[in-house]
């Protein structure tokens, strides 16, 4: 109890700097939909690939077929990926490609994080 009381202490008497909270208000301005590594990951790639299928993203992800499709999914209602589903003679595909929408996010998301490194930098 005293241990925690003197950590308290310690917290409070240390003022905050500019630059910490600066930090910190762009951290929480980050996009959701795409911060979650998996689809960071299937972000990134479709923007380096024009296309890409489900088990080629699946092999470079090294994730599962629940997971990969969870999180494809996901990125589809935010409108970031569009789906297309086709035979190549029986055997089913899906491919997924990159929005308009979806570079632009992830263009914005990545300034956004070299904002909050530089930020968390200077801040050293």
């Amino acid at each position: 109890m005293a241990r925690h009381n003197k950590a308290e202490a310690q917290a409070q008497a240390k003022p905050q700097t500019a630059r910490p909270k600066q930090a910190q208000s762009r951290a929480t301005g980050l996009d959701r939909l795409i911060h979650e590594p998996i689809r960071l990951g299937i972000v990134s790639a479709l923007a380096v690939n024009e296309t890409m299928t489900f088990n080629e993203l699946k092999a470079l992800l090294r994730t599962t077929d629940g997971n990969l499709s969870v999180h494809a999914r996901k990125l589809e209602e935010g409108q970031y990926v569009a789906c297309e589903k086709y035979f190549e003679g029986r055997v089913p595909k899906t491919e997924y490609k990159l929005t308009v929408a979806g570079r632009r996010a992830l263009e914005t998301y990545l300034n956004h994080m070299e904002a909050l490194i530089r930020s968390t930098r200077e801040g050293e």
